[in-house]
């Protein structure tokens, strides 16, 4: 433990981030990492016919000859997204089709739903009976300006708020948490410094009273 007055901040010793992109202009993202740690070790979900939120990246990434048919999810009044095919208020349940795809993959986007509830129902409402939701929402994060200017960027969760959301909208269904971060991997995540120039190790290592993301899979009740 360094002394009071001691520790070395060196490159880290300023006000401003050393990449306001996440640390995509710089390598890999810390939450990439984990997010495709978690699509990796439940690849086997994405499988049938797949709705991913704004692009199908991941579903052909880790779905691969599983997946039949890859939908793009865009919400309602953002333009610009020419890959997608089904576009709705994803607060407005009514809109949603029912049981309609055998896995969704939602990564880093509910925190930008106001109605958190609601948009949960429409995911539930969406999968088929036995249908699986790959989730992935941050904790510890810079705002998302270009979100922010436009539609808004409101909630960061803990897992127990997260586990209690997902029990609420989907009812009966068999849920499985991953939990990811501590200090060094929320730092260097704040600094936009990228996977390809931390210690890997360190960032494997999780201290619950530092969650930087949580994943779930939710398998919906048959």
């Amino acid at each position: 433990m360094p002394a009071v007055g001691g520790v070395d901040l060196g490159d880290l010793d300023r006000a401003t981030p050393v990449s306001k992109d996440w640390g995509f202009d710089r390598g890999t993202p810390v939450d990439r990492l984990y997010i495709e740690s978690f699509l990796e070790q439940h690849s086997d979900d994405i499988a049938g016919r797949v709705l991913e939120v704004a692009n199908s990246t991941y579903t052909r990434r880790f779905g691969g000859d599983r997946v039949t048919a890859a939908d793009v999810l865009e919400n309602e009044g953002i333009e610009g997204n020419d890959n997608a095919t089904l576009v709705l208020d994803l607060v407005n349940t009514d809109q949603a089709p029912a049981e309609r795809y055998d896995c969704i993959v939602c990564t880093q986007t509910l925190h930008l739903v106001y109605d958190l509830r609601a948009a949960l129902a429409s995911l539930c409402k969406m999968l088929k009976p036995g249908g699986t939701l790959l989730l992935t929402v941050p904790t510890i994060t810079q705002i998302s300006r270009w979100d922010m200017d436009r539609h808004g960027d409101h909630w960061r969760m803990t897992s127990k708020a997260l586990v209690r959301l997902v029990a609420e909208a989907f009812p009966g269904a068999a849920t499985d948490l991953s939990v990811f971060g501590n200090v060094y991997a929320a730092t260097a995540f704040l600094h936009g410094l990228a996977v390809e120039e931390l210690d890997r190790a360190k960032l494997d290592l999780l201290d619950p009273d530092y969650e930087m993301l949580l994943a779930v899979r939710v398998r919906k009740a048959a």
